[in-house]
This record gives structure tokens, sequence and C-alpha cells, in this order.
């Protein structure tokens, strides 16, 4: 592809799409959850996480100057260690991960959407919601996907718009005493808090996928992965320290479905309450929209690579119809019969063993990518831990929630065995060389 730069995106377009693939939902889903494990240090807690995805964004900013492919993770991970079965189960697990998340997204939909009608009704409400959010959605996607997606880049800087309202006049009034060192939770569960919310940067790998369609890549995409994570591990921060500062725990954990749009009472009243519902119900519908039809994409890709059924490659009306209906379907499944925090336990431990991966890919191709060994190492490490203190953490106080993520990774793990076993693949551990990823 010639790199003239004619119709090519620039460093403002990338950085808007990482931006947008974060503050798609997940931050108006998962704050209660940081408050409930981290108390007034809930902003610390977005902060940890911020380092371990700003990191690991070292990592996809090399590799997508290096190796641009619109496969992304999935073309990093098969040019690291070959497409044996444990990069296949990875991609799976990141097919998987998305899936949660858009449970995630769903979940947050019917909850911000329920908080309109009386409390007696909420929870059938929400449950309707979250299967009306999902159905409608893939039906928009098999009927006209870019019916929602023209309007994505105006969804996104509304939210931020009122986002910015809510921290501009919140920050006003602060409460510093419930945000004071005293009022944290336990070093360790400062770094829980953070992981269990970990799924709020999910996001800002979607920008190696554009990596083929950058003017000036190698500039424009580290700037952008490197700006996108730093302006939202801000944007987290600020909304956090309003949230915390606002409201006094109890009552943030009373409204934990839909916090933020209770602390926006206090600095902004009921017309802040309606603002941040409708933007979380705007911004939650656009990432279902984004991650439904780009979960099926991948599977789509994983397809293509010899790592799920050809029948996941086959297109109707240009899309591909079986991986869109798969996805939405355990989609609803999961929205509907779990609740929040397993979605957000789950979520952050499929994306923190993927990042893990992702960053131990670019050691093994450093010299390829011309990255420092050290900070990818550290990479590993990071997420590595991170995951550990999720895991302990979950063990602790819910272990029950271990078997949701026993059953995520080693279904993962079982589905690519047998699909390998039933087709007479013999590659079960490394197959090296790369596949070039269609143009999907």
């Amino acid at each position: 592809m010639s790199d003239s730069g004619e119709g090519k995106i620039g460093f403002w377009e990338v950085t808007a799409i990482g931006v947008g693939g974060m503050v798609g939902g997940g931050i108006f889903a998962v704050l209660g959850l940081s408050v409930k494990l981290a108390n007034g240090g809930a902003p610390v807690a977005f902060l940890i996480a911020g380092l371990v995805a700003l990191v690991t964004s070292y990592s996809y900013a090399r590799l997508s100057v290096a190796l641009p492919s619109q496969g992304g993770t999935v073309a990093f991970l098969d040019r690291a260690f070959g497409s044996g079965l444990l990069t296949g189960a990875a991609n799976i697990l990141l097919w998987v991960s998305y899936m949660v998340m858009l449970s995630l997204y769903a979940y947050a939909f019917g909850s911000y959407g329920a908080s309109f009608f009386p409390s007696g009704s909420q929870a059938l409400w929400k449950h309707v919601l979250i299967t009306v959010s999902v159905v409608g959605i893939t039906g928009l996607n098999l009927l006209n996907a870019k019916l929602i997606g023209e309007a994505e880049d105006w969804i996104v800087l509304l939210k931020l718009l009122i986002l910015g309202l809510f921290i501009g006049f919140g920050l006003w009034g602060v409460d510093q005493a419930r945000l004071a060192p005293s009022a944290w939770s336990s070093p360790f569960h400062l770094v829980a808090g953070g992981m269990i919310i970990f799924v709020a940067y999910e996001g800002f790998e979607l920008i190696a996928n554009t990596a083929q369609d950058v003017r000036d890549a190698p500039r424009t995409l580290p700037r952008a992965f490197y700006a996108s994570v730093g302006f939202v591990i801000l944007l987290y921060v600020l909304v956090a320290v309003v949230t915390v500062g606002s409201l006094p725990v109890g009552k943030i954990l009373d409204a934990k479905d839909y916090a933020l749009a209770e602390a926006a009472r206090p600095s902004l009243g009921q017309t802040g309450f309606l603002l941040i519902t409708i933007a979380a119900m705007l911004s939650t519908a656009s990432a279902i929209n984004a991650t439904v039809y780009g979960a099926a994409r991948l599977s789509y890709v994983i397809a293509k690579d010899g790592e799920l059924p050809a029948n996941l490659e086959k297109k109707a009306w240009g899309r591909p119809v079986e991986g869109l209906l798969i996805t939405s379907g355990v989609t609803l499944l999961v929205a509907n019969l779990t609740d929040i925090s397993s979605m957000s336990v789950m979520g952050s431990t499929g994306f923190l063993l993927i990042f893990a991966a992702v960053n131990g890919a670019n050691v093994r191709l450093a010299g390829d990518t011309g990255s420092s060994r050290a900070l990818s190492l550290l990479g590993v490490g990071l997420c590595v831990g991170a995951l550990g203190a999720l895991v302990w953490q979950t063990a602790t106080s819910s272990p029950q929630k271990l078997w949701f993520l026993a059953a995520m990774i080693g279904g993962s793990f079982l589905i690519e065995l047998c699909f390998r076993v039933l087709t007479g693949r013999t590659d079960l551990f490394v197959r090296h060389g790369t596949r070039n990823h269609p143009d999907i």
C-alpha cells in the first residue's frame, strides 16, 4: 500500500478511535465496583489500572508499526508464537472476552435505562432493556451496520462533553476528607479495585487495526496510543475524584449499577442525573454496536487462520453472520444470567491475559520491532501481577466466581483442542509462519 498519505487518517482521528474504544461504556458500568473495593482510593485504583494499560500500549505501538495488519492482536500473536494450540486458544479467549465486554455494556444500558422506572419494577425492566439492546443492535448490524456507526463520532463527542460538564461542576463540591488516604482501602484492595475495573481501559488496542490506513505510521501510531491512554487515565481519575468526593461510599454502593448518574445529583441535580443517564445509554449502545460487529469480524479472522470452523468465514450481506449471531447469543446469556461483578472479573482476566501475551510477543519480536525488551517484560510482569491480585481477591471474597474464570479460560482451550482434533490438525503446539489477514 502506498504511503503517500492520500486517503489515510492522521493523529487526531487515530487518537479518537482509541479514546472512543475505551470510553465506550466501561466507566459507566464499573465505577461502583471500584468504589466497593477501594473506597476513597477509587481514583488511585483507576490510576493503577491505567498505568498497566499505558505500559502495554508501548508493545502495541511497536508491533503496529512493524507489523501493520487489520488482524491486530490476532496477527501479533500468530507472528510471534506461530498458530499452534496456545495461540489459537488465546485468540478464542480474545473473542470470548469481547463477548463479556458486550455483556457488560448491555448490562449497563439496562441498569441506567431501568433507573427511569419505579424501583419495584427496575429489575424486570433491566433485563428487558438488556435483551432489547442486544437483539435490536444485532438486527441493525444485519440490515444496516452503518446506521449507528455514522453517528459514532458525535456520540463520542457528546459523552466527552457531558463527562467534562460532570467534572467541571463536580470538582467545586468535592469533600476532600472522603478522598484522604485514611478513607482508602488497603494497598492490596487498591490494586484489586483497579484490576477488577481494568475492562474500562479495554479499547486502546483497536488502534492497531487501523495501522495500514495511518498517515506517517511510525510517528503517528505511538503518539496516538500514548495520548489516548494518557487522556483516558486523566478522565477516569477525575471522574472517580468527583464521584467519591460528592457522595458517601454507602450511597455510591446503593446505586452501584448507575453510580455515575447518582454522583451528578449533588452538583447538577436531577438534570445532571438525566444527562449522565442519557450519555450512558447512548455510549453503551454505540459500544455494543461497535463491539458486536468487531467481535464477529474477529471470529472471521480467526477462522481464516484455521483456528475456528470454516463456517465462520462465510459472509451474507457482506457480514460474517454466523459469528455475529453466536456473539450476540452468548452475550444475551451472560448479560442476563450473571452480575456485573462476575462480568468485570471475567473481562478483566481475559484482557490481562491477552495483554500479557502481546507484551510477550513484543519481547520475542523485539529485534523486528526495534523495541526495549525490558519495557515489554515490565508489561508482562505488570499484567501477570495484576491478574494475580485480581484472582486472589476473587478467591478470598467470592470464590464461586473462579468457576467463571475456569470456564472461560478452559473453554477457550477446549474449543481449540477439539477443533484441531476433529479436523486432523497435527500442529497442536506451534506452526511457524503467518498469514496475511484479509481485508474485511
